[in-house]
């Protein structure tokens, strides 16, 4: 990190010129809704309005980017779900650099961030995703959103028709696909409702994706290197049953991804609690494709964050060390086991 009087003068970047291979994302949600092939075979139940109902031709297709590449992304039809109001809207509207956290169905307490310079504070949108269970549960314990609509520096933004049952899923939605929610933004944070950010936003911005080139950054995996000695991790800790993990597995197989445990020199496994990324084309691209595959497969991003480096081959991945990571955030673990929606309705 830069020292704090660097930190105060530091200024975005201009926008650069987009180059290829893409130049511009068409969201299927922004076509006329032609009747999609939704079949009984396909993998995954959990398509729904909101995601759109993605067939594996077109998901095939998604890995091959064109200057102007169509891909579901979310937010496919108007009754899909995932629902703010206006105000919210115009405020997210707003943000040209974002740090973002969701706890829904109850889920973890606010950790106020800490370590930001008076420029952050005005440069900078600090959002978290609430729906009305955790709201509840909050208030219970004397976290009152104000008429400011603000607890502390986060803005709450209370989300109404949470899409999926799978609270996980729902938290997918900000963490993978922020460029949706916030579409003039040019920088995001992401952080895990676990954990306390504690560093200056502008700086981390600078350190692990300015100073390196990248677009994307994210810590390497602290415990294993390979994808599948990680979904056998996930059977063991119960996290996701046998079947899903074998039925996502097979098709990496496959897709001839290989079991190897580095991939350009790092790591091939990323750990996701804190994920800082540039919202270029490309970029998106990349967590659109992501967000599809935890829909598809398991909720369990890590499994799938490999694959689909490995497909789309990203340029300016920034995999830094697990003690980069501890640096960035203070992680308290998990306070409370979140409520799942009774159901799907779409």
């Amino acid at each position: 990190m830069l020292d704090p009087e660097m930190l105060q003068n530091l200024e975005l970047p201009e926008t650069p010129e987009q180059s290829p291979p893409v130049k511009q994302i068409v969201y299927r949600s922004s076509l006329p809704h032609l009747e999609d092939n939704i079949s009984s075979n396909m993998t995954s139940s959990r398509f729904n309005s909101f995601t759109g109902y993605q067939t594996l031709t077109e998901r095939e297709e998604s890995f091959k980017p064109k200057e102007i590449t169509t891909v579901h992304c979310g937010f496919y039809s108007e009754n899909g779900g995932f629902g703010v109001s206006d105000a919210d809207e115009d405020y997210m509207r707003s943000c040209r650099v974002v740090v973002a956290t969701c706890a829904f169905g109850g889920g973890d307490d606010l950790h106020q961030p800490i370590g930001m310079t008076e420029v952050s504070l005005k440069k900078v949108c600090y959002v978290a995703f609430w729906d009305e269970v955790t709201r509840s549960a909050q208030q219970e314990e004397g976290n009152k959103i104000g008429e400011d609509l603000m607890i502390g520096l986060w803005r709450i933004i209370l989300v109404r028709d949470l899409p999926f049952t799978d609270q996980r899923l729902n938290g997918k939605i900000p963490k993978l696909i922020s460029h949706r929610l916030f579409p003039t933004a040019r920088y995001s944070i992401w952080v895990d409702s676990k954990s306390q950010f504690r560093r200056d936003p502008l700086g981390v911005i600078e350190a692990l994706l300015w100073r390196s080139n990248s677009s994307l950054a994210l810590s390497e995996h602290g415990a294993r290197s390979s994808l599948y000695d990680e979904g056998n991790a996930i059977v063991k800790k119960h996290k996701a049953t046998p079947e899903e993990v074998k039925i996502q597995l097979d098709q990496y197989r496959k897709d001839g991804i290989p079991d190897d445990k580095r991939f350009n020199g790092k790591k091939a496994l990323a750990e996701a609690s804190a994920i800082v990324r540039d919202h270029t084309p490309l970029t998106n691209l990349f967590m659109c494709l992501w967000f599809n595959e935890v829909v598809r497969f398991t909720s369990r991003d890590q499994l799938s964050f490999p694959y689909v480096l490995r497909r789309l081959r990203l340029p300016g991945v920034h995999l830094f060390p697990v003690c980069a990571r501890k640096d960035l955030v203070n992680s308290f673990g998990h306070r409370r086991k979140v409520k799942p929606l009774a159901k799907d309705g779409r």
